[in-house]
């Protein structure tokens, strides 16, 4: 998410990226928080506009912009030390704080809203990446791709091994207690409580695959890419070029395993595939935005005021959502078809775009990014948004000093 702390100028091709990527973060959550049934199209019997929305999401959004936003984490850490430094802070415990503090949101966005935050595991995987900030540009390029190789490598041979062994079958979706879901308060918070286990798993599985997007952006940042590139159209042009039809192809493959027209016991395979071809995606769409975006235009002031409180938007996303899904709201749990539900996250999206850049006219900062940097830089906020130390001791009127 957005850096506590900024340097002397502020990339605004991170920020335009950020709040670009809420919008793919914000697609994948609803389809999850509206029930099972719906992420997967509904299933064979459910009307093909909802089963070609499934099946588009899977291609081109799943996966790929919570690597977006991991890559970008990766950044932002390398800019946080830089700001220490400048600051003459011991980074250290600026980071343990900043990563104690995205946890405990986290931790509260599970439980409350939505059992499958990522917060949480960024911040263990944050702890990590500060083990191995070390590592030169190239040393963590290459330990990503080992990563990515070896999440690809588990999951290809399990995938493999089912489709192997097992009989054909159609996919059968996740079964949770819809009237939980549709229940009061505490009937929600039991239920996220009972789904959680199973969303870190999963978080677990793909832990290995979010750390290497971080060890991508350390390296972008420390070679500064951002800078030397950013707006350099040529280049970007050739990583789309090069990079989009590899992430089509490999979303394509992905989409065909988990919502047809192969069956369920091609989904691990899918899933490999997605690992290994979703980085080229996400770069095709990063470089692409960049190249159509005037950084100084207004669309890219909108992305921009929008990526600075990307926090407070993801969680934002999800207090709404929750409403409309569960019993906290309309208990909407199961009841929408995926087109709907995707058509609901066009007017969501373009409030938060329109609320991000009238909130930024007036505060340097969202609500949850202000705790987060004040907790990371252990200061008052003042009115304005910034923040400053906190009261000091009142120094003692001079007089004699006491004989040793």
């Amino acid at each position: 998410m957005s850096p506590p702390g900024e340097g002397p100028r502020r990339l605004v091709e991170l920020d335009v990226l950020r709040g670009f990527a809420l919008s793919g973060i914000l697609l994948v959550n609803a389809l999850l928080m509206a029930g099972p049934d719906v992420v997967h199209g509904g299933g064979p019997g459910a009307p093909t506009g909802d089963r070609v929305a499934a099946w588009l999401v899977t291609a081109l959004v799943t996966t790929k912009f919570y690597l977006l936003f991991s890559f970008l984490f990766g950044c932002s850490f390398v800019l946080q030390s830089r700001s220490a430094r400048r600051a003459g802070a011991a980074f250290a415990p600026r980071h343990l704080r900043r990563t104690a503090g995205l946890f405990a949101l986290g931790l509260l966005h599970a439980v409350l809203l939505f059992p499958g935050d990522i917060l949480t595991t960024y911040a263990v995987l944050g702890l990590v990446l500060y083990g191995l900030r070390g590592l030169r540009p190239r040393a963590a390029l290459r330990l990503a791709a080992v990563l990515l190789a070896a999440v690809a490598a588990v999951l290809l041979a399990h995938g493999l091994l089912t489709a192997a062994f097992t009989v054909a079958a159609a996919p059968v979706p996740d079964t949770p207690d819809t009237a939980a879901y549709r229940g009061g308060a505490a009937s929600v918070v039991a239920a996220h409580l009972r789904d959680l286990p199973a969303a870190l798993a999963a978080n677990l599985l793909y832990a290995p695959d979010m750390l290497a997007a971080f060890l991508a952006g350390l390296a972008a940042a420390r070679s500064g890419l951002v800078e030397r590139r950013g707006r350099d159209r040529a280049w970007l042009r050739g990583v789309v070029v090069r990079l989009l039809p590899v992430g089509l192809a490999g979303g394509a493959v992905a989409a065909c395993c988990a919502n047809g027209p192969l069956d369920g016991r091609w989904f691990g395979v899918g899933r490999a595939v997605a690992v290994l071809t979703a980085p080229a995606l996400t770069a095709a769409y990063a470089c692409g935005l960049l190249l159509l975006l005037d950084p100084r235009g207004p669309a890219a002031r909108v992305l921009a005021s929008a990526g600075r409180m990307a926090l407070s938007h993801y969680l934002a996303q999800s207090l709404v959502l929750a409403c409309v899904f569960t019993g906290y709201g309309f208990a909407l749990y199961g009841r929408p078809g995926t087109a709907a539900v995707l058509a609901g996250c066009v007017p969501l999206y373009g409030a938060q775009l329109a609320l991000g850049a009238l909130w930024a006219e007036r505060a340097r900062y969202g609500p949850a990014e202000l705790l987060l940097r004040t907790l990371t830089l252990a200061r008052l906020p003042g009115r304005d948004g910034s923040t400053s130390p906190g009261p000091r001791p009142a120094r003692p009127a001079a007089g004699p000093r006491p004989a040793p």
